[in-house]
């Protein structure tokens, strides 16, 4: 089975009419695997896929456009009429547990351990899900979050996550055949590497080109900027076949 990509949700930082926030399903190998859970994506999933037999999720980084719909699949897992045949494996930064079980004004997580079984990312995990190998790197976004690099019989998915630019990122998208990149800003300002938590449409182009990657995918592109103006931008620098992920899309790497 060829790996795929099919994109749920792209907008930042809030949903809009026909947007989901960041969410993607990764097939292949004989895996389904929800990255990311913006709000919207749970909804938008469900038109790909039956979310009860994903094989796993992962969770780049806990802000909320990246995250919150782990609250609409608790509900559709526990009370929905969907319950998954056992409880499905959650890669996210630790605290995600605890976070959600907040939502229902719980102090424990035990109640959670029916529908997910939460497992903390760290730099350089590495979990393998038949042939689909999944590795996190830590990137720079002001807060615990991770890239991933996803590889399946001899292709590869970068995805940047939220990151600023930082040596990790390129190594993670090193020579990738597809590179799903984040292009949130417009411009940095101030200077300070503290500040540098998004990327510009050239940062991306800029990794993508420096990493060496096939093809670029632009995504993530936030109120400041118009997705077709950033892709542009990017492919300026990127000197790689780059284009814009829209919501439904499927891309065969």
């Amino acid at each position: 089975m060829p790996l795929t990509l099919t994109v749920l949700g792209t907008s930042s930082p809030h949903p809009a009419p026909g947007r989901p926030c960041s969410g993607y399903l990764l097939s292949g190998g004989g895996a389904e695997v929800w990255v990311d859970a913006g709000p919207g994506t749970f909804a938008a999933l469900q038109r790909h896929t039956d979310p009860a037999r994903l094989t796993a999720i992962w969770i780049s980084h806990l802000h909320a456009d990246h995250s919150a719909d782990l609250l609409s699949a608790a509900y559709a897992f526990a009370f929905g009429g969907m319950p998954p045949p056992a409880p499905i494996p959650v890669y996210a930064p630790q605290d995600c547990a605890r976070r959600l079980a907040g939502f229902f004004g719980r102090a424990d997580v035990e109640f959670l351990e029916g529908v997910f079984d939460f497992r903390d990312l760290y730099d350089g995990h590495d979990v393998r899900h038949w042939n689909l190998r999944l590795t996190a790197r830590a990137v720079a976004h002001g807060t615990e979050a991770y890239g991933l690099r996803a590889e399946c019989q001899g292709s590869v998915l970068a995805y940047s996550g939220d990151s600023g630019p930082c040596p990790a990122l390129t190594a993670l998208a090193s020579r990738a055949d597809l590179f799903l990149c984040e292009a949130d800003i417009d411009a940095h300002h101030g200077g300070e590497p503290s500040q540098q938590v998004h990327l510009t449409p050239e940062d991306a182009g800029r990794i993508a080109r420096d990493a060496r990657v096939r093809e670029l995918l632009v995504t993530h592109v936030g109120p400041t900027l118009t997705r077709e103006a950033a892709t542009a931008r990017a492919a300026a620098v990127s000197g790689r076949p780059t284009y814009m992920a829209a919501e439904g899309g499927t891309v065969t790497i």
